[in-house]
């Protein structure tokens, strides 16, 4: 057996890479074509002889790196693959500046990333509710302006502690991202759908961010669910959700390493993905 070289992905190995992940998780080819063309995220590949066996992505955001999509193929597991992906992409992050990474682990992650020096931060809650029926007032919510796109990153930079301005500013539009404005015409919170269907939502009043969350149910095709993901940071959206419809829908592990960040995991009621928060 040969040993799979590590290397940067390219459009041609898109097909065959998320061919390898959707056995397993979901489909990842609309995330990864936008990826490649995202220049803060690295995208990596163990490839064996032509065959796509392991994927990693590194997306640095300010001091701030994430480590993602760490995936092997089930039939190359427990030959080290996982570990040398996932220090490629701390090699990485760590290159471009960054002084504290992130990762969303499973349980089979895990033990692989505390080895690596990440330890737990909190619990990452996964939430699910169905659709509701279309209505004609959206209660105070607005369609997102350029104009307003200074308050987003000010707002999500307050909420993750992270320099996502790139991030928020290409994806970001009037049609998918809708904000909630205060008295004082400052925008207090904001939700954004991304092509891919990650949705990050930063809300630091529960009451915008269950409104935020409504809105979204009704835009959901009939039959469809929408679903939530927050750090489960012992305050009271577990029981506020649980009480308009919503329910579990599964849990990670937010895992740190480096410097501690001076965030709110209480503003966060979603994001994008585990590749970028």
């Amino acid at each position: 057996m040969t040993e799979p070289a590590i290397r940067r992905m390219t459009a041609a190995d898109v097909a065959a890479a998320s061919e390898m992940i959707s056995r397993e998780w979901n489909d990842r080819t609309v995330f990864l074509r936008w990826a490649l063309e995202y220049s803060p995220s690295h995208l990596f590949v163990a490839d064996d002889a032509g065959r796509i066996v392991g994927t990693g992505i590194a997306s640095a955001h300010g001091p701030v790196g994430w480590v993602g999509t760490i995936f092997v193929a089930r039939d190359r597991r427990q030959e080290g693959l996982g570990g040398l992906l996932t220090r490629t992409v701390i090699d990485d992050l760590e290159s471009r500046g960054c002084r504290t990474l992130v990762l969303i682990a499973t349980d089979a992650g895990r033990p692989l990333y505390e080895r690596l020096g990440f330890e737990v931060q909190v619990s990452q809650a996964r939430f699910t509710a169905p659709g509701l029926p279309p209505a004609e007032i959206d209660d105070g919510i607005q369609p997102f302006e350029p104009r307003m796109l200074p308050e987003l990153v000010a707002l999500d930079r307050s909420a993750t502690a992270e320099d996502r301005s790139v991030l928020i500013e290409r994806l970001a539009d009037g049609a998918t991202t809708r904000v909630v404005v205060g008295d004082d015409r400052f925008v207090r919170a904001f939700v954004i759908r991304s092509p891919w269907g990650g949705v990050s939502l930063i809300a630091p009043n529960p009451a915008d961010g269950l409104r935020l969350l409504e809105w979204r149910r009704r835009q959901a095709e009939p039959g469809h669910a929408v679903y939530a993901g927050l750090p489960d940071s012992d305050d009271d959206r577990r029981a506020l959700l649980l009480s308009n419809g919503w329910t579990p829908a599964g849990a990670g592990t937010r895992m740190l390493r480096g410097e501690p960040l001076a965030w709110h995991p209480d503003w966060i009621w979603g994001s994008f993905n585990g590749a970028l928060g």
